[in-house]
């Protein structure tokens, strides 16, 4: 079992940056997978960008060469960067850790962060 904590949500302009973290309550180095999903008002859960232990990373297509996703496992945190924010990217992103792929195999969820982005 692991918890995960997510920070760093907020009010943004259109253009703008965030950076959302991810705080694991454990060594994240045995969770193969990691991930950022969000949730649009109305909307199903989508994925934003997964990294492996090998630090193999997958975007959405919506994101990629926006968003960067890293993991810090000294630190057990992952995080994402946000540059470019744009409308459609509001909504509450939640992070993810699978032992195996996620949404697939067992996955851990943290509560969420709202992000929004006026423009």
């Amino acid at each position: 079992q692991v918890q995960l904590v997510e920070s760093g949500g907020g009010l943004v302009q259109a253009g703008g940056s965030l950076r959302l973290s991810c705080a694991a309550s454990r060594s994240i180095a045995s969770i193969y997978s990691m991930g950022w999903y969000r949730q649009a008002a109305g909307k199903q859960r989508a994925l934003v960008a997964t990294i492996n232990s090998g630090a193999t990373t997958n975007y959405a297509d919506s994101v990629k060469g926006r968003f960067t996703i890293s993991r810090d496992n000294a630190k057990n945190m992952i995080y994402l960067q946000m540059n470019n924010l744009k409308s459609e990217d509001t909504g509450v992103y939640y992070c993810a850790g699978s032992p195996g792929v996620l949404r697939t195999d067992r996955t851990y969820w943290g509560q969420g962060t709202q992000v929004t982005v006026s423009s």
